[in-house]
């Protein structure tokens, strides 16, 4: 997938888009993106997953994703704060960390 293609799966994902999320989903693990993995772990509350992402995670964004993910869906709500403050002041436009900082983020379980 393209990274054009997956940022507006991202952004259908996080907008509640339900075949962007069945995409998501039913993609995760074949995919090679960790944000991607990251994000159907994050709409299905599999934390398992996120072990999957964090593997796939090649650069410094990719692996504060998925540690953001991981925080939020453990109920860290202080650390993924201090995290996505970090995180967005480097990267603005990552959508998924912005998702998650807003309290937008699938409930977790």
């Amino acid at each position: 997938m393209t990274d054009g293609r997956a940022e507006a799966m991202i952004r259908l994902a996080i907008g509640g888009d339900d075949g962007a999320i069945a995409s998501v989903v039913a993609n995760a693990m074949d995919t090679d993106d960790a944000r991607m993995v990251a994000l159907a772990a994050l709409l299905t509350s599999r934390v398992d997953w996120l072990a999957r992402a964090h593997r796939l995670a090649m650069t410094t964004r990719d692996r504060q994703v998925v540690a953001i993910s991981a925080s939020h869906l453990a109920g860290e709500d202080d650390l993924v704060q201090m995290l996505a403050r970090d995180h967005l002041a480097d990267h603005p436009d990552s959508l998924i960390v912005e998702w998650i900082a807003c309290g937008l983020g699938h409930p977790r379980p």
